[in-house]
């Protein structure tokens, strides 16, 4: 075995992260790990990876027990872990962050640059990233941070690979060299742990799968004996029975009408379309298709320069998002780490951010009103925490996205925007999510709903505008609406020849 877990616990004060967790890595192999968010994923891997030390059991590393591992000891062992957030340097260069990584270099010691992007370039041609290795890390989008994290593992001569949801933000071709890299991996003997909440990628690649659930392991099954419905059961402990609930409203009068909206700023142009209450839209297309650009001229991050905004029938400009709150837009957005859930501040502080001027008049603090409210939204939305006084970093992923929604619902818009709202979540915690705007939609809400998710987009939409190339290409009515129609319009293709 190149990695043998036996028996690992950890705890956090009265938390009891880990309860006893057992996991084999064999070389040749891609194992993955699965569980809802808090079920000890990530503690498990930062056991792993020397982050944290164990409270007891032990750590196998190539048939050697490993004790007070360390970071720096992990690297040693050929233990590398990609995360979902890139832990780069932004104002260096690609090559500079690679030679940092695989370079042991003294305090006198003479850098070849040379050398040093010779390597860069080898190893991101490896993996077929067209990234040249002297552009800044600033400059690079998030899928292209991703895979210049995937060129300093190769480089290190890792043996065992661990991938926390490498693929959250990449685009479907990326996605593609991605699992290439993952099977050359396996094919050369590397054993890698891979972690994602995307079964269709575990069903692609994996060749067993781990479970855990609430701190502990509930099974390891080979892949190929698993269907679907039995992995989520594994996982929430129970039948999900519909992540996409049904439709219960019936659309009413329009709530927001866009002619021929667009931006030079943003790349977008000539943007027709409706939402009406009681309505679900979803925003299909590939990356970089300008659904994220058109929900921030909604909202006044980036002002529409041409075309026409109505709400509810007036004609509006919208400049700031202090205006588009005031006219009754929330916006949800993509990240929520750097734009949704500040993870040091009250659960209640989060969920009032955007309302303080109306809960505080004259800035007298109303703290027992502003518990009041906290404490209704997290009946409301099934928020699990100790109460509203927790901090947002202490919530799971899925629970921090309910706060997010939380905070914009505090406003009573009239036009929800949801970008990417389960990405990253758990499966139970995906079909809690989906509920809550089901139910938001049949209390007349009007929702616009982006995602990279087209199984999401599909169960979920009264019916999918597609974006491609800052454009809306065409609106598919529910009923006609199925994977094969979507994504050819996303990729512009003729539907018989995509066929």
């Amino acid at each position: 075995m190149l990695l043998t877990l036996h028996d690992i616990r950890k705890s956090f004060g009265a938390v009891r992260a880990l309860k006893g967790v057992s996991f084999e890595l064999r070389p040749g192999e891609v194992h993955a790990l699965l569980g809802e968010n808090g079920a000890g994923k990530s503690t498990l891997i930062k056991v792993i990876t020397g982050a944290h030390q164990p409270d007891g059991g032990t750590l196998v590393v190539a048939g050697e027990e490993v004790h007070h591992l360390t970071p720096s000891k992990a690297r040693e062992l050929g233990i590398a872990c990609i995360y979902q957030q890139p832990a780069l340097f932004p104002d260096l260069t690609v090559a500079e962050n690679i030679g940092l990584r695989l370079k042991k270099t003294g305090l006198f010691s003479r850098v070849s640059w040379t050398d040093q992007r010779t390597r860069a370039t080898e190893l991101l041609h490896r993996i077929g990233a067209e990234i040249s290795p002297d552009a800044e890390v600033q400059s690079l989008s998030m899928p292209e941070q991703q895979l210049v994290e995937i060129a300093c593992a190769l480089g290190s001569g890792a043996r065992i690979v661990v991938m926390d949801e490498p693929t959250a933000s990449l685009t479907q071709k990326e996605q593609h060299l991605l699992f290439k890299v993952v099977r050359d991996l396996r094919d050369s003997g590397v054993g890698v742990i891979y972690i994602s909440h995307r079964l269709e990628e575990i069903f692609a690649l994996a060749d067993r799968v781990t479970v855990l659930r609430d701190g502990e392991s509930v099974g390891t099954n080979a892949v190929d004996s698993l269907n679907e419905s039995q992995m989520i059961k594994l996982m929430v402990g129970r039948e999900v029975s519909s992540i996409y609930p049904p439709s219960e409203s019936e659309p009413g009068k329009t709530v927001l009408s866009l002619k021929n909206l667009g931006c030079t700023e943003s790349g977008v142009s000539g943007v027709t379309l409706d939402v009406r209450a009681g309505e679900i839209v979803g925003m299909a297309g590939l990356v970089g298709a300008g659904r994220t650009e058109l929900a921030r001229i909604l909202f006044g991050i980036t002002p529409a320069d041409s075309g026409e905004i109505s709400l509810n029938g007036e004609r509006i400009s919208i400049h700031s998002p202090r205006e588009a709150i005031a006219r009754g837009i929330a916006y949800v957005p993509e990240d929520r780490r750097r734009h949704g859930v500040i993870l040091e501040m009250p659960i209640s502080q989060n969920m009032t951010m955007a309302i303080q001027p109306t809960l505080f008049p004259g800035g007298w603090l109303r703290l027992k009103a502003e518990s009041l409210l906290a404490r209704e939204f997290i009946r409301d939305l099934g928020i699990k925490t100790s109460g509203p006084e927790a901090p947002g970093g202490s919530l799971s992923g899925g629970n921090q996205q309910k706060v997010s929604v939380a905070r914009w619902l505090a406003t009573k818009p009239k036009l929800l925007i949801l970008d990417e709202p389960t990405q990253g979540v758990d499966v139970g915690a995906k079909s809690e999510i989906h509920k809550i705007i089901r139910q938001l939609a049949k209390e007349g809400l009007a929702v616009l709903m982006i995602s990279s998710d087209l199984p999401e987009v599909l169960g979920m939409s009264d019916r999918v505008a597609v974006m491609r190339g800052g454009k809306l290409v065409e609106i598919i009515a529910k009923e006609n609406a199925d994977a094969h129609s979507v994504m050819a319009a996303a990729l512009g293709t003729n539907g018989r020849d995509a066929a």
